[in-house]
């Protein structure tokens, strides 16, 4: 085991605000975090790795979406949930596959739940901390954040709604208000 690496593991507060950022890194870093709990649960059953690429894959752009959606409750450590999700998707094909096949095993008694995997242990802070960091922001900022990355309004709506004269005004406005929610956010 190569200590060096733990330090490249984004924290969870880092995952949730590097999605709402679109910052491509983060999403690489969490892409390479947990990928090998993945692995070593879907070739514990009776996957390959081309198919933990692919849960691995689905788990994360659902994380991703319902992050954006803005409806994410956390309620235990990030890592959990990714396993939790993985496990879900790769129990729903192994079930689709036993339909196929007429293997009608009970894959439920297959799945290990590994021991560092608690599960709903700790109520995770992240979702709570981006709200508060939210409220503390104010208006317009607050409105304009959650129009763009929760309700997906487009500049050019979030432009008219404000009554900016162009959308290039409307960027600035947005890029200056994430400043100020980053800078309250790693405050808190």
């Amino acid at each position: 085991m190569n200590n060096g690496l733990k330090s490249s593991v984004p924290t969870d507060r880092e995952v949730i605000l590097g999605i709402l950022n679109n910052s491509g890194d983060t999403l690489n870093k969490l892409y390479k975090a947990h990928f090998a709990m993945i692995l070593q649960f879907i070739l514990n059953n009776n996957g390959n790795e081309d198919d933990a690429k692919d849960v691995y894959q689905e788990a994360i752009i659902i994380l991703y979406n319902k992050v954006k959606e803005g409806n994410f409750e956390l309620s235990s450590k990030l890592k959990t949930y990714i396993y939790s999700v993985c496990r879900r998707i790769w129990l729903k094909k192994l079930t689709q596959n036993s339909k196929k096949t007429g293997n009608i095993t009970d894959y439920e008694d297959v799945f290990v739940v590994e021991e560092d995997v608690e599960h709903h242990e700790e109520k995770d802070a992240a979702f709570i901390k981006m709200q508060s960091a939210l409220d503390h922001l104010g208006e317009p900022c607050k409105t304009i954040i959650q129009d763009f990355y929760i309700n997906n309004l487009s500049m050019q709506d979030i432009c008219e709604k404000f009554g900016y004269t162009n959308t290039d005004n409307a960027k600035t406005q947005k890029y200056k208000c994430m400043q100020r929610l980053k800078k309250i956010f790693f405050q808190h």
